[in-house]
């Protein structure tokens, strides 16, 4: 099973969460158990600021092989188009690209995407398998 991973599971681990911390680090460790672990870029974009170094980051990820699978034309084509829906229907600003990114390379480059945005995720792409808190 490939499970790609939202942001907001890293960061509840890492820093650490009180109130979702041990919660995201279980579900984190059981999609270990079961396969492997991917991020796209975007992900790793978002972490950067919580490690002093590129090094530190890469060695956290590398501890729990972490792959980084690269956003191709056809997950970014797939992104801007759920974007575009969600814009034309009156959706604010508050939801950018990025949260599209890491939903369609999910649904294209993985099993299923390990979140705690279920409801956004849950919307946007029905079609994705979730496991979330």
């Amino acid at each position: 099973m490939i499970t790609a991973v939202d942001t907001n599971i890293f960061l509840d681990v890492f820093l650490p969460d009180p109130r979702f911390g041990e919660t995201s680090l279980r579900l984190l460790e059981k999609a270990y158990d079961q396969g492997a672990l991917v991020i796209c870029e975007v992900v790793y974009a978002e972490l950067v600021p919580q490690f002093e170094a590129r090094s530190l980051l890469d060695k956290a990820l590398q501890k729990i092989n972490v792959s980084i699978l690269s956003i191709d034309r056809e997950v970014a084509f797939l992104a801007g188009e759920r974007w575009g829906l969600y814009r034309r229907a009156g959706g604010k600003r508050k939801r950018i690209i990025t949260d599209f990114l890491i939903g369609a390379h999910a649904l294209l480059q993985a099993e299923r995407l390990l979140t705690r945005d279920r409801g956004f995720y849950g919307q946007y792409f029905q079609e994705l398998s979730l496991m979330t808190l």
